[in-house]
This record gives C-alpha cells, structure tokens and sequence, in this order.
C-alpha cells in the first residue's frame, strides 16, 4: 500500500506534499527532522493522506497535489482545519 500525504506546518504556514509505503515512519522522519526538505519548518501535522494499491497511483495523486489545482484543494482543507 501506498499513501500519497500532505503535512503542514502552522506555524510556518508551510506544506509538504510527498508519497510512502509507510507513513507513520515517514511523519516520524518530518517531526525529528531527519528531513533536509522539511526539517526547518517542523513541527508538521498529517493534514491528508490517500491510500492506493500501486506507487504508480500515488505518484498521479501526489502530481496532482502538487499543481494549482491541487493546491487550490488543499487551501479548502487548511481553512476547515
């Protein structure tokens, strides 16, 4: 299984969008800033996820994410929460 995840950091006002096998690992590596990406902007918190059957998926999700479409959607999450 693969997830594809948006994390965000409110105090920076900052998203990081990405895709994993595992992502309670993978939030773990955010947080203990053990990412050179993110590691300035934790702390994060798992505000979407998605699960697919293939990488393949995922990554079209993450892509998707990533665009201004996306990005748009992702603005309707962050204000809801």
């Amino acid at each position: 299984m693969y997830s594809a995840y948006v994390i965000y950091s409110s105090i920076y006002k900052r998203t990081y969008t990405g895709l994993t096998n595992n992502l309670e690992r993978r939030l773990k590596e955010h947080n203990n800033k053990k990412n050179k990406s993110t590691k300035a902007y934790a702390p994060w918190k798992l505000i979407y996820q998605e699960e697919f059957a293939t990488r393949i998926e995922a990554r079209k999700k993450e892509k998707y994410l990533k665009s201004g479409n996306g990005r748009e959607y992702l603005k309707t999450i962050i204000l809801a929460s």
